[in-house]
């Protein structure tokens, strides 16, 4: 059964690989066998990550809105097997602060909408088309989206909620976000069925809020709709990686796995 899991020989692309989650996918690639290249907009942050993993791990600077860019990186590389369409604009909830009063569908720029569509749903479409072409010359591989609970639910902005702030400058989980995620979902599913028989499977994975030293207020609100009763912590997605990246899921293609503590069950 190991051997399923084995993905020795493989090199996988993570995109928005300097960020929480894409180290930790790249990880769980190099421990079962595989290399990675973090490919990241702050490639500070891809270095310091890549040396973090070690030997197994590069970095490259990537604008993956920028199909000039996404090409310099992938013609260094002989092949890549594996993509890892993780690079998103996702505000965060942070200490001594929330979301920006700018996320409110009633105010929100255009400038504002297409940022927050642009990495995630022109950088999915755009990184895919050019390693899958590269996949192709090498008689396959595997793409994997990263899209969100928030993906096939709405936000339940109650959470975003502060006290003594008027209605109209309440913080919200912004449509930019739902609209991207839902895109990632559809695009995968698209994806699949084209490449189906060409040796290209596309799948996706569904996080829900993974635990980043949030305010304490907000991870209780959170947690109090999961059925677990818990945000996700940062290692909990690593196998499921491994699974949808390796020979174990060769039969699955087109899927959405949800992993988020039972939150789009109840």
């Amino acid at each position: 059964m190991t051997n399923l899991f084995d993905l020795t020989g493989k090199t996988a692309l993570i995109t928005g690989g300097g960020g929480l989650l894409g180290p930790k996918h790249a990880e769980a690639i190099v421990e079962y066998g595989g290399k990675v290249i973090l490919a990241d907009w702050h490639e500070d942050r891809a270095k310091k990550k890549a040396e973090l993993i070690g030997e197994n791990a590069s970095y490259e600077y990537i604008d993956v809105t920028d199909k000039e860019s996404i090409q310099s990186v992938v013609d260094k590389y002989d092949k890549i097997d594996i993509l890892i369409n993780n690079a998103a604009k996702d505000p965060k909830v942070k200490k001594g602060g929330g979301l920006t009063p700018d996320s409110r569908f009633e105010t929100m720029t255009e400038e504002y909408w297409k940022e927050g569509i642009d990495a995630c749903v022109n950088g999915t479409f755009l990184c895919s088309q050019i390693v899958s072409n590269k996949m192709l010359e090498n008689g396959g591989g595997v793409i994997l989206n990263i899209s969100s609970d928030l993906g096939v639910i709405s936000p339940d902005q109650r959470i975003y909620r502060q006290d003594g702030v008027d209605e109209n400058r309440q913080n919200v989980k912004p449509i930019t976000y739902s609209a991207a995620k839902w895109a990632v979902v559809g695009m995968t599913k698209y994806l699949s069925v084209y490449f189906a028989q060409r040796g290209i499977r596309v799948n996706c994975l569904s996080p829900t809020g993974v635990y980043n030293n949030h305010p304490e207020d907000f991870v209780k609100k959170l947690s109090n709709i999961i059925p677990m009763g818990r945000m996700a912590d940062i290692d909990e997605y690593k196998g499921a990686i491994v699974f949808l990246c390796s020979d174990a899921s060769s039969y699955m293609t087109g899927e959405n796995l949800i992993i988020d503590g039972g939150k789009t069950v109840w």
